[in-house]
């Protein structure tokens, strides 16, 4: 999908920047709840040539649009207004919501800067594209006639899995209690890619939500209450257990895939066990459990 801002232009050229950056993020999905994602983000600016000869320098592009992405969607909530289920409070610059979906009730609060408002019915790639296009049109020179804004999903060849997370440990945006990834997970035994464990695990991670014990402060009602404070202010988060596993460690990457290696090592006694979690696109962890 691409999404164009436009003015009347004279004679025009064009400047393409694929995986400019990606946008991992939460979003509140009717039908499957709280749904972890990453999406690729590429770009398209048509414009004038400038004195450079250039319709904008490559660095000033990164810059400017990947500061404005990272500033905004990227590792926050996406809710969208328009859902039926919805409630929204505002105040004293915090978001409060409720969200009643087949999946069951989802309770969030959080600093206003961790939740994502789009004026839509429903989160996608297209949605969130059209939200972002005229605020990226806005730090781009006057110049610059359009801009096309493009998401799109990793394509991954295997088992994949929706995960969200918060880390109140970090001091970036990582803090924030509700936002995700789409990941790709790679499980050897002996040496060898077990595609059975894969799909297993993918599929019992399916839209997970992955919460540190220390965090939990409620499981009563067949629900889980996490709540923290962190650097960017207070947290709470409560969704359904079955939604849930629960770490006794942070949820870093690191730690996702020391636990599913515990996991897979304790089903494949005596083997060797290595797995590569990603968190999002191009990046993740390795975990090795060696046979004794």
């Amino acid at each position: 999908m691409s999404t164009p801002t436009s003015r009347s232009p004279s004679r025009l050229s064009s400047l393409f920047v694929e995986h400019l950056t990606v946008i991992d993020c939460a979003r509140l999905d009717a039908v499957r709840g709280l749904v972890g994602e990453s999406w690729i983000v590429d770009i398209e600016l048509v414009g004038e040539l400038d004195a450079q000869s250039m319709v904008l320098d490559f660095g000033e592009v990164k810059k400017r649009l990947k500061r404005a992405l990272d500033d905004s969607a990227d590792h926050t909530l996406l809710v969208p207004l328009r859902d039926p289920g919805l409630q929204v409070t505002h105040g004293d610059g915090r978001v409060t919501l409720r969200h009643d979906g087949a999946a069951g009730r989802i309770d969030h609060a959080s600093p206003a800067c961790a939740v994502t408002l789009v004026d839509a019915a429903r989160i996608d790639a297209d949605a969130l594209a059209a939200h972002l296009a005229p605020m990226l049109k806005a730090v781009v020179p006057d110049s610059v006639a359009e801009l096309h804004l493009s998401l799109r999903d990793e394509g991954i060849d295997g088992p994949l899995y929706h995960y969200t997370h918060g880390l109140k440990k970090h001091a970036g945006h990582c803090q924030r209690i509700a936002h995700g990834h789409r990941s790709r997970l790679e499980i050897r035994i002996d040496g060898e890619r077990d595609a059975a464990l894969e799909a297993v695990q993918a599929a019992r991670w399916a839209d997970i939500y992955l919460g540190t014990r220390e965090d939990l402060k409620s499981d009563a009602g067949g629900r889980h209450r996490y709540e923290y404070r962190s650097a960017e202010g207070a947290f709470m988060l409560e969704l359904p257990a079955a939604r849930c596993e629960v770490l006794a460690s942070d949820t870093t990457v690191e730690c996702i895939a020391d636990h599913l290696a515990d996991a897979v090592a304790a089903l494949r006694p005596g083997r060797t066990v290595t797995v590569r979690a990603y968190e999002g696109v191009m990046k993740g962890a390795i975990a090795r459990r060696h046979a004794a």
